[in-house]
């Protein structure tokens, strides 16, 4: 292939997981897909090798890159048939994220597969919200293993009803899945009408991989050899664990990457704990991020990079662990980890530590024959650099998901939003400024249960080169303090508090 047709194929396969990801917003029903737009869509070869993406979730998509090949190796694939799963020790992150995989067939040879992975707000834990504060797996509601729920495009009943018969908002539930599968068909049909036969799909597929992994390789001969460790540190599990390390060693060697988690604390009570595969979409996110913008975002951009970690550790959790957290708190830590590892190589690029944490907010409540769950993460600042100032009020690093509206709250749930601003002097002083954290309060029309998941509250984000550290995060019912990691019942007229942590400043001011 000549540079100017892969340039060509590359934008229309990525285009065809746009289109995917714009069927899924546009018939989704519940707020989270449709207005924060938490999900990710993305395409594969024959063997489960990523080969192009969407621009969605950096945890949802590292993830399927690392896991998908062990999937499709499960099946006889037939034209119609779609998978479901979300067991995190299969290839899913953490429950409330289903996926569905979806094969495509040229000249009736199976060619490629369709993917899309989506949070729902509700699988089924008791905790509204799906997202508890647990110590065991089950807690976190329904675990699917990797089975067909469509086979030849007919719906296969009994798996549907299994998890459908779990869920408190069954409609929602499955009018986000329906849009799932829409997504997938979208897909399929998208691709097909490319043009492509079989052979010519599975040669450019091919060649995509390989002149991502040449770009990747000659991005990752920036980095100096040498052996680079940073240890950075979670708050707490919300069982009385403090302070668990997530220890990183960088071994670098002309544009081969080695990075090593020994040292790390073991897999512990609460719901941190993180599949390896979500540590690889982390690990892979940060390196993605020093390729050059027109890699192609496939699998063989990562092929120089080799992940150790010990099993059971906190980045290499096994069942049961709880996980819930583990993609969305330990996901951000090991982001930052690895990024402090990094400075130390390329002092000069790699910037301070954004806000750390998603801020994770569940909640939900009602009557028995009306019941509502939500689920939201909530943005802060990002560490400033050597060439300038951080954001202020942004999702960071490994979500890329938008806020929910102020009006969409309002009118589809028992709440209103009575604050959300930026938290101004959150960020980190130096010559360049941390971005400002969020602040966002809710006030109950309703008694309601609350949860939640957030980090970055005991230890703040650190500044680089002499910034300064930024404000850590707060939570506050009323006027009490709450912890990082909790459940509360709230009464109507209650009124809780979100403060989110700024981004670490770079250099020093005095300068």
């Amino acid at each position: 292939m000549d540079a100017i047709d892969l340039s060509l194929f590359s934008s229309r396969v990525n285009a065809v997981c746009d289109e995917m990801g714009a069927v899924l917003k546009r018939t989704a029903l519940s707020p989270n897909i449709r207005d924060r737009l938490d999900y990710s869509c993305a395409l594969f070869d024959t063997r489960g090798e990523l080969c192009a993406q969407a621009a969605h979730i950096p945890v949802h998509l590292g993830s399927m890159a690392f896991a998908t090949r062990n999937i499709v190796s499960r099946f006889n694939w037939h034209p119609g048939d779609m998978v479901i799963l979300n067991n995190p020790f299969l290839g899913g992150t953490h429950l409330p994220d289903i996926t569905l995989l979806m094969p495509v067939f040229l000249e009736e040879k199976l060619a490629a597969f369709v993917v899309n992975r989506a949070h729902h707000a509700d699988i089924g834990s008791e905790s509204p919200g799906s997202m508890p504060v647990s110590s065991r797996l089950e807690e976190e509601g329904v675990l699917i293993d990797p089975q067909k729920i469509l086979d030849r495009g007919k719906t296969i009943n009994d798996v549907m009803a299994g998890i459908v018969i779990k869920v408190r908002s069954p409609e929602t539930f499955m009018g986000d899945l329906a849009a799932q599968i829409s997504a997938n068909r979208a897909g399929a049909k998208r691709l097909a009408l490319l043009g492509y036969t079989d052979n010519e799909l599975t040669d450019r597929l091919v060649a995509l991989n390989d002149y991502a992994e040449r770009l990747a390789h000659a991005a990752l001969r920036h980095i100096p050899d040498g052996c680079y460790e940073y240890t950075d540190f979670l708050d707490d599990d919300g069982y009385g664990n403090h302070d668990l390390a997530i220890c990183v060693t960088l071994r670098v060697s002309d544009g081969n990457v080695c990075v090593d988690f020994n040292g790390t604390a073991n897999q512990t009570e609460g719901n941190i704990n993180c599949p390896l595969a979500v540590t690889a979409a982390a690990v892979y996110y940060v390196f993605r991020c020093l390729m050059p913008e027109d890699t192609p975002p496939a699998a063989g951009s990562f092929r120089n990079i080799q992940l150790r970690a010990p099993q059971t550790c906190l980045v290499n959790a096994q069942y049961p662990a709880a996980i819930a957290a583990g993609n969305v708190e330990t996901s951000s830590r090991i982001v930052d980890a690895v990024l402090g590892a990094l400075a130390k190589a390329l002092p000069t690029i790699i910037p301070a530590a954004s806000q750390g944490t998603m801020n994770n907010v569940a909640m939900g409540g009602g009557t028995a024959d009306k019941l509502w769950d939500y689920y939201e993460t909530i943005g802060g600042g990002t560490g400033a650099h050597a060439a300038g100032n951080g954001l202020s009020g942004v999702q960071s690093h490994m979500t890329n998901t938008l806020n929910t509206p102020v009006e969409r709250v309002e009118m589809s749930y028992p709440l209103r939003i009575l604050r959300y601003q930026l938290r101004r002097e959150s960020g980190g002083d130096g010559m360049h400024k941390g971005g400002a954290g969020l602040l966002r309060e809710y006030e109950f029309l309703a008694d309601t249960s609350v949860t939640l998941l957030t980090e970055r509250r005991r230890r703040s984000p650190w500044g680089l080169a002499g910034g300064k550290p930024a404000s850590c995060g707060e939570n506050r019912l009323n006027e009490t303090m709450l912890p990082g990691k909790t459940t509360v019942k709230v009464k109507c007229g209650d009124r809780l508090t979100i403060k989110t942590p700024g981004g670490g400043g770079w250099g020093n001011s005095q300068k």
